[in-house]
């Protein structure tokens, strides 16, 4: 006898049985909803991409492709990567088109990305991402801001208040310059302390400086100061988001992100909820990614945030609502002879635009009124045989217990209404 396969998904990705898909499509619509209110367009592209794009000058990050990407040769010897982020792909589009577009443009996207990478809480190997990027814009402070109060806006949606989550913000121009008026000017060494500072709330104290000191013999106690001390500070940023009523953001001179082509303004959410305290997004501005593709640079600012770290944020804070059954009303056949009498009547419900679900088990009616009860529907509707001969039937309200008789059209001009 052949050996069974099994029933677990490959490692690191995920079933979505329908209760978990009514999640994924909760957290989906929110962030579309909230992305289009502020005036973002929605696109997409392929999963597959040339897998140069990872490993140019601007865009590599060397842990991400060497180690991370889910890379293969194709049949016409073309070397390919499964994306596994967005920013360079929506910099290659907007760089293709960028003759035609109007600027402003704010583009968004619930893209799926793939990394080989050990699965842990909030990560995994696949997973879903909001992600929105907004295009030359010169008023870059405005744009920065803009980002961060969408990025912020997104949590609020959910349910979500001030005190549950915190806004870092760094800069990488101040940081950069700041390095200079120590006598730092290498950008090899620049890298390195830049690529530190992303572990610096993850190490003790001793290991920072043991390994700031190998870099930067002369500048560690000063980078120190500068990083320990940069919650009393502010800058444009901060001081632009206070003045819109944005107030759970402070400066942050640890922050890095992980990817090179960040110019300027970065930024982090985390959740301040001990059980789930953890960076759930991040992005920032990237002004020399379109010149890759060719002599035009569109300044661009952008985030992602994985469905993943969404999904653990609104369970942490109990913020998941009770999601409705997909069907508004459930037609309840007394016997199962009567079952295409009652898709017959749903016919006529759906013609209406009212998601209508038949009940063709053979359980007993009053075990099919109770489940229909349970379900999360809104109506209840019976099919007999004295319905039937009738041609007039009952329609509950499942919430209040009310009931009316009438035609189904016009019983389903009620519910539509």
């Amino acid at each position: 006898m052949a050996e069974k396969l099994s029933t677990e998904p490959y490692k690191g990705v995920r079933d979505f049985y329908p209760e978990d898909m009514a999640v994924q499509r909760h957290i989906f619509d929110t962030w579309s909803h909230t992305a289009e209110s502020f005036g973002f367009e929605r696109y997409d592209a392929s999963v597959l991409e040339p897998s140069e794009l990872y490993k140019s000058k601007g865009v590599e990050n060397e842990e991400l492709v060497n180690d991370q990407t889910y890379t293969f040769t194709d049949r016409g010897d073309r070397e390919v990567t499964l994306r596994p982020e967005m920013t360079p792909t929506v910099a290659r589009m907007i760089a293709g088109r960028h003759k035609e577009l109007p600027f402003p443009a704010r583009w968004y996207s619930i893209p799926n990305l793939f990394r080989y990478e050990r699965s842990q809480r909030g990560r995994v190997r696949e997973h879903w991402q909001l992600n929105c990027d907004l295009f030359g814009a010169e008023d870059q402070l405005a744009a920065d801001v803009e980002m961060i109060a969408l990025a912020y806006q997104s949590l609020i949606n959910f349910g979500a208040t001030e005190e549950m989550f915190s806004i870092r913000v760094n800069d990488r121009r101040e940081m950069k310059e700041f390095y200079y008026s120590l006598g730092v000017i290498d950008e090899e060494s620049i890298t390195q302390v830049t690529r530190l500072n992303d572990r610096f709330h993850k190490i003790e104290r001793a290991e920072y400086m043991e390994e700031l000191r190998q870099i930067v013999p002369g500048a560690a106690e000063a980078i120190l100061e500068f990083v320990e001390k940069s919650e009393q500070t502010e800058n444009a940023v901060t001081k632009a988001l206070n003045a819109i009523g944005i107030n759970n953001v402070q400066i942050d001179r640890s922050l890095a992100r992980g990817f090179d082509y960040y110019t300027g303004t970065i930024f982090e959410i985390f959740d301040n909820d001990p059980k789930n305290n953890r960076s759930m997004l991040g992005g920032g501005r990237y002004d020399d990614l379109t010149f890759l593709f060719g002599d035009e640079r569109i300044g661009g600012v952008g985030f992602g945030m994985g469905d993943v770290t969404m999904r653990d944020f609104l369970e942490t804070h109990d913020l998941l609502p009770n999601l409705k059954a997909s069907a508004s009303l459930i037609v309840v056949p007394t016997d199962t002879k009567f079952n295409l009498d009652g898709e017959k009547v749903a016919m006529a419900f759906r013609a209406s635009g009212v998601s209508t679900l038949v009940d063709i088990s053979n359980r007993k009616l009053g075990k099919k009124v109770t489940n229909a009860a349970h379900s999360g529907a809104g109506y209840l509707l019976v099919v007999g045989e004295d319905e039937i001969a009738r041609d007039e039937f009952v329609l509950k309200n499942l919430a209040d217990g009310t009931e009316i008789s009438g035609s189904l059209t016009d019983l389903a001009k009620q519910i539509a209404s």
